[in-house]
């Protein structure tokens, strides 16, 4: 088997880039402040859903969600990714509307108790995206990289905000029918690319990548995919691993997903190791006490 490097300058050559990357953006701006990735950063999830694959990440009402944030940030998370529309496999759709009525107040919320938070949004949709922002969302997560709604990317140029690009195929509803690749690695890959050549040609500038684990992909893939994630540094911009309590860790512990704490933080210990310069996670202390110790390694 080829080593890191020699896998890194092939797939350099493939994408017709230079191997050595001479710029890796380790940075973005929200809101005017300049957050650098210098030191990992950690993203809490808050669910205002009544079905996310993880029960213990349920918020039922909008001053459980404003105190499961704050315990976040007491716990040093650095973001906090707001969602309201269950992306698990299968999971049952939810109009725009609906999806509105369960955010806006929590992001309103959090905006007036925590100031200085900053507050990432999960959505597909162009029109609840921009809702969020107007209530005082600064990022915003679109886990099917423009591909669900044709407003989203240029809804994105004229808020002027970091968005975060997953790689996903088809719908929650219909990705695990889709979890089919030659090379899921070197796919994956050319899909980011294509999008980043989009995200430039709209002039924004501010964004991140997630390879999108869970997101039709197989157990198989989502471990291909991590083995080589240093891979995606070649895109020159921050990156995002969501792994947290995924199946790709209960499904082969054969345990389940409320368990999946410590499979979680060796996975995102690994990420870290490879690159990854935020993690998304449903246990933010865990999840910075991997950044500290990774850390020191220096």
């Amino acid at each position: 088997m080829a080593d890191k490097n020699t896998d890194f300058h092939q797939n350099s050559k493939l994408f017709d880039l230079d191997a050595s990357v001479q710029f890796i953006r380790k940075s973005i701006n929200v809101r005017g402040q300049l957050i650098d990735f210098n030191r990992p950063k950690v993203m809490g999830i808050l669910n205002i859903t009544p079905d996310s694959f993880f029960k213990g990440s349920r918020m039922g009402s909008v001053d459980t969600a404003v105190a499961a944030a704050g315990t976040m940030m007491e716990e040093g998370a650095d973001f906090i990714d707001v969602g309201a529309y269950s992306s698990r496999p299968g999971a049952a759709d939810v109009s725009a509307p609906e999806e509105l009525n369960r955010l806006i107040p929590v992001i309103s919320a959090l905006a007036k108790n925590y100031p200085h938070l900053i507050i990432s949004v999960d959505t597909f949709r162009a029109e609840v995206a921009e809702a969020a922002v107007k209530q005082g969302a600064h990022i915003i997560n679109d886990i099917s990289g423009g591909d669900l709604d044709p407003k989203m990317i240029e809804t994105v140029a004229r808020l002027k905000v970091p968005y975060i690009l997953m790689h996903m195929k088809g719908t929650p509803q219909t990705m695990k029918h889709l979890a089919q690749y030659e090379d899921v690695v070197t796919e994956v890959l050319k899909a980011c690319f294509s999008k980043v050549a989009q995200l430039k040609e709209m002039g924004i500038t501010d964004y991140i990548i997630d390879p999108g684990f869970g997101f039709a992909k197989t157990i198989e893939h989502n471990y291909q995919l991590l083995h080589r994630l240093e891979l995606f540094k070649m895109l020159g911009v921050p990156l995002l691993a969501g792994l947290s309590r995924k199946s790709m860790i209960w499904k082969v512990l054969d345990i389940d997903n409320s368990d999946a704490l410590n499979g979680t933080t060796v996975l995102n210990t690994v990420a870290l190791m490879k690159g990854a310069d935020i993690l998304r996670v449903h246990d933010v202390r865990p999840a910075v006490e991997a950044v500290t110790l990774i850390q020191k390694l220096g």
